[in-house]
């Protein structure tokens, strides 16, 4: 019965049924009292993932409801597993605290519930160690003092992660990208004003068109065209004109024509025609205030913006990327 209820299946009902009838058994017994104390560090662990999961984006192809699913039983197994093995001891200090022993020693004093050997134990979720605490030993003052320090332990030990992830996504900034977020985002923020669409997903389709701006549109001595959204001049444009050859897609097929592009005098100028042609153009209705990153994407392909068929997915993924993210908190 004791393997039974130790070798634990998240996807079993009768692992749990298992440990269920040990504890009826024999109440006091220290394999059903740290089988429990197992299972409770399993569960802590899989908060502890699913909160990494969510703090992640996620978009893609591979991305769905079934998929995320399939992902949440693996994180559950996964947590039992460790959780059953040597585990990263929150397991042991619960275990103290309910007045389990280790071989060959005394049970803990009162005043120092945890013991002197687990100095290095996992943080304890606070509402769940206090019920453990107050069912042990009532209102131990000692005890709540030690998971009142654990708390404490946990919040450094989340700031401390959280640096981590910061200082990775930092890293890992393409060369530039900070940069041209930098150079246009001043102006993002004029355009979001006008058409209610997010600044960040602005800057997303200009990262998207220009290669993080490594591939601005230029005249043919050099000069810029702060074009930075690929905006073609068609018969009503007045301006001055980039011309350029382009690969194009209809009906499932590649083909290459020569087009006029507008050139304007400053990426300002740029953003405020964008502006314009989605505030003016009835077929961008479905964009303007658009606050969904995959709608506003998809809006603009339906809207016949690009006729590339992976258009909206590219942007998808670039607006939730840890490229843009890392870059506009530099």
């Amino acid at each position: 019965m004791v393997a039974a209820a130790t070798q634990f299946n998240a996807l079993d009902p009768n692992a749990l049924a298992d440990l269920k009838r040990l504890a009826r058994s024999d109440a006091n017994s220290p394999e059903a009292l740290r089988a429990a104390a197992k299972q409770f560090e399993a569960l802590f662990l899989q908060m502890v993932l699913k909160s990494m999961r969510d703090a992640v984006p996620s978009s893609g192809l591979m991305d769905s409801d079934e998929t995320r699913m399939f992902q949440s039983l693996q994180d559950q197994q996964m947590t039992m597993n460790l959780a059953q093995g040597r585990g990263v001891g929150l397991a042991e200090v619960l275990y103290r605290q309910l007045g389990g022993t280790a071989d060959g020693e005394p049970a803990p004093g009162a005043a120092d519930p945890l013991g002197t050997a687990w100095p290095h134990a996992f943080p304890v979720p606070p509402r769940a160690a206090f019920s453990a605490a107050r069912a042990a030993q009532g209102e131990n003052s000692a005890a709540v003092g030690t998971i009142a320090s654990l708390h404490e332990r946990a919040r450094s030990w989340a700031a401390e992660k959280q640096q981590e992830v910061t200082a990775a996504l930092e890293a890992r900034v393409p060369e530039g990208a900070r940069e041209f977020v930098n150079r246009v985002w001043e102006h993002a923020l004029a355009a979001s004003d006008s058409t209610r669409v997010p600044a960040h997903f602005m800057v997303a389709q200009a990262a998207l068109e220009t290669g993080w701006g490594k591939a601005e549109l230029r005249h043919p001595d050099g000069t810029p065209s702060y074009n930075l959204f690929n905006i073609k001049a068609g018969a009503g444009w007045n301006g001055p004109v980039v011309e350029r050859s382009v690969t194009e897609y209809a009906n499932g097929q590649t083909y290459t024509e020569n087009a006029r592009f507008r050139s304007y005098g400053s990426y300002a100028e740029a953003f405020r025609d964008y502006a314009r042609l989605l505030s003016d153009n009835p077929r961008y209705a479905a964009v303007l205030g658009q606050r969904d990153a995959a709608g506003f994407a998809r809006g603009l392909q339906n809207a016949g913006y690009a006729t590339d068929p992976m258009y909206a997915d590219k942007l998808t993924r670039i607006i939730g990327g840890n490229t843009l993210r890392a870059a506009l908190s530099g």
